[in-house]
């Protein structure tokens, strides 16, 4: 305890952790006696289900993410990484700042909310060459890849080589896939008709995915509908197919056939966070085992939510899926149940039953299945804008993504690509130098330019 105040420590900051802090915020503001720290090595809270609106130039890249600071006002907050956890000696190892200075922070309860990385499944390449579609960095770079690939392909002197240039691959049907490439496609098509060697029938949009029908979550009749309404849109896709292999120039499928490419984008797994392994707490498939109230039950004061904790369904005896819409509720239970075992008071389980599932499918479409009722086509589309910009934080975000929603539809996509690299500048005294030594060479590269 810290000057007589319980202690806790929240680990993450994706939907479980940061809907966790908001309670524990809102809890603090009623009066509770707490010290309550958040670790995150954002600075921000990343509203993950408009990743691929940032990639395909929909919305602007801050428009998705959320200052912690301006979240959490009583909830003091930790930037940096955790580098450890000692659940014998209640400590967690933390690091900050360019030099990695090191800290131990002690806990009385701790709050496991470190989300999960991808999953490569070991094949050969594949971690070195993918993208990912995870973070906000991974959303820039595939809208950076993108754009990069049409300025190139569109020099003359590129028309041999375009192949792997105007080829793209998915792999994945789920949710993030089929949101991404049908993202992709849009904006892709939309930016083709800016560059005057460039033809649309020249770009190769390929969707790979292991099962029969895309967005198996959705069940058979709207996985067709999208299925169909993506090959309408011109998208290619592999069913009962998976990339066995991946190179700078090729991308090898289950099939027997390949595709030239340099780019892959892999959404087709996801696994628990690599510091779960270093935990002595029971777990299943790199998940840790909780009860009914979102603890660990073999150590006291230690809770787990989100995609690192395996939560069970009392109602159907399974588990709870890790989902965004189950995390940020488990969060808020985990953090009434901590508050609830500092007052003595009893704890509540975790129930609660998938409202809906919803995904854009590009063109202004969607499927969609609420309270098991489905939608599809611009209907589904709108629900999906509609119930998601009520769910993001802050008012100000929604303020601006509802503007920029708007602006998409008046205006064409921005083509802009950002550096993200800082620049190698020669000073003026090196170029004057340059100059100097080699008057020559300067007029040779102005005359050939001529």
């Amino acid at each position: 305890m810290l000057n007589g105040k319980p202690r806790v420590l929240i680990l993450g900051g994706g939907f479980g952790g940061m809907y966790a802090a908001l309670e524990f915020e809102r809890a603090l503001a009623r009066g509770a006696d707490l010290d309550v720290t958040l670790v995150n090595h954002n600075n921000f809270f990343l509203f993950t289900p408009m990743l691929h609106e940032v990639a395909a130039s929909d919305l602007d890249i801050t428009n998705i993410v959320s200052p912690v600071r301006k979240l959490l006002r009583r909830v003091t907050f930790f930037h940096g990484n955790i580098e450890s956890i000692d659940l014998m000696s209640k400590r967690v190892g933390v690091s900050h700042g360019h030099e990695e200075h090191c800290h131990s922070l002690r806990y009385d309860h701790l709050v496991l909310g470190l989300g999960s990385t991808t999953n490569f499944f070991n094949l050969p390449g594949l971690a070195d060459r993918a993208l990912t579609m995870k973070s906000l960095d991974d959303a820039i770079f595939l809208r950076n890849r993108l754009i990069a690939n049409l300025e190139e392909a569109d020099f003359e002197c590129a028309a041999p080589l375009r192949a792997p240039l105007l080829n793209f691959v998915v792999a994945g049907g789920g949710f993030a896939g089929v949101e991404t490439i049908a993202a992709m496609n849009d904006f892709l098509r939309e930016a083709v008709r800016f560059f005057p060697h460039l033809r649309e029938d020249m770009l190769r949009i390929i969707l790979v995915h292991a099962g029969q029908i895309i967005l198996p979550e959705l069940g058979e009749k709207l996985g067709t509908y999208a299925q169909r309404k993506l090959m309408e849109q011109k998208v290619e896709i592999r069913s009962n197919c998976k990339v066995i292999g991946v190179t700078d120039r090729e991308v090898m499928l289950s099939d027997g056939t390949s595709v030239t490419t340099n780019t892959l984008v892999w959404t087709a797994g996801i696994c628990p966070n690599s510091l779960l392994e270093t935990l002595p707490c029971t777990k299943e498939r790199g998940r840790v085992l909780v009860n009914e109230y979102l603890e660990v039950p073999e150590w006291p004061g230690v809770w787990a939510i989100g995609d690192c904790a395996l939560v069970p369904n009392l109602k159907t005896g399974a588990s709870h899926p890790p989902t965004a819409q189950h995390a940020l509720r488990e969060g808020k239970v985990a953090a009434q149940n901590i508050l609830a075992t500092v007052r003595g008071d009893r704890k509540k389980p975790f129930v609660y039953a998938t409202l809906g599932r919803l995904a854009p499918i590009g063109r202004r479409t969607g499927v969609a299945n609420i309270l098991g009722v489905n939608f599809s086509g611009f209907v589904a589309w709108w629900l999906w804008r509609t119930i998601y910009l009520m769910k993001l934080p802050r008012f100000e975000k929604k303020v601006l993504v509802a503007l920029d929603w708007t602006l998409d539809l008046l205006f064409s996509k921005d083509l802009v690509q950002f550096k993200t690299v800082r620049p190698s500048v020669l000073s003026q005294v090196e170029e004057e130098s340059d100059k100097q030594a080699s008057p020559a060479l300067v007029g040779a590269g102005i005359d050939h330019l001529k």
